[in-house]
């Protein structure tokens, strides 16, 4: 596979502001799912507009919680509606496309939840979410969208972790638009290896777990 350049500035702050924890966990709060940088969310957005140009979509879609930041910033900037599909099940909401997701982080089953209302058979969506990781999460978007009728267009990642093998297993279940802004090719040893970046060096020890 050959991947595309890296986002430097996205490189930048996980090499300095990132975390290695135990089991293949890369820590991005931050910057990324805890306190948040409008500013590197904005360089994101971009981006994925540049990678995703030629297709044709109208709506983008996510998981709550932390990919709604970089979909919203992406909705905004192409002035689509952003749809993220809930973890639980609110008392308002009746008509609703289900599907069972792991977590690999926290090492439990959830439910992804989306009101009918908001992916139906008109709908060419975008994936946006922040980590590819073993590509569960991927695959609970694209069985809700099969559900609905939708015609999943691609799916973008700010960070994907290659050696959790998500997106072979995401091409194997049809997905075949996959992007990634960097992709990290292991953790061993608490040390950020990214790959094919010219402009970094092979390998940058993480700084230490608080």
């Amino acid at each position: 596979m050959k991947t595309k350049g890296s986002l430097k500035v996205l490189n930048d702050r996980i090499l300095s502001d990132g975390r290695c924890l135990e089991g293949g966990v890369l820590k991005v709060d931050r910057f990324i799912n805890h306190q948040m940088d409008p500013y590197l969310m904005k360089q994101v957005a971009i981006e994925f507009i540049k990678r995703f140009s030629d297709l044709d979509v109208n709506k983008i879609i996510t998981v709550e919680a932390s990919g709604i930041a970089p979909a919203i910033m992406l909705g905004y900037m192409l002035e689509l509606p952003v749809v993220f599909a809930k973890k639980e099940v609110p008392v308002t909401m009746d008509d609703l496309y289900v599907s069972t997701v792991r977590s690999f982080t926290k090492q439990t089953e959830y439910h992804m939840i989306i009101n009918r209302d908001y992916l139906t058979s008109d709908d060419h969506v975008l994936f946006i979410d922040d980590f590819l990781a073993y590509g569960n999460a991927g695959l609970g978007i694209l069985d809700l969208c099969r559900q609905a009728g939708a015609t999943l267009e691609g799916m973008g990642f700010i960070i994907e972790k290659e050696f959790q093998h998500g997106r072979e297993y995401l091409q194997r279940h049809g997905v075949s638009r996959i992007e990634s802004l960097t992709i990290i090719e292991s953790l061993d040893n608490c040390e950020i290896h990214i790959k094919e970046d010219s402009f970094l060096p092979p390998s940058v020890s993480a700084l230490p777990q608080e």
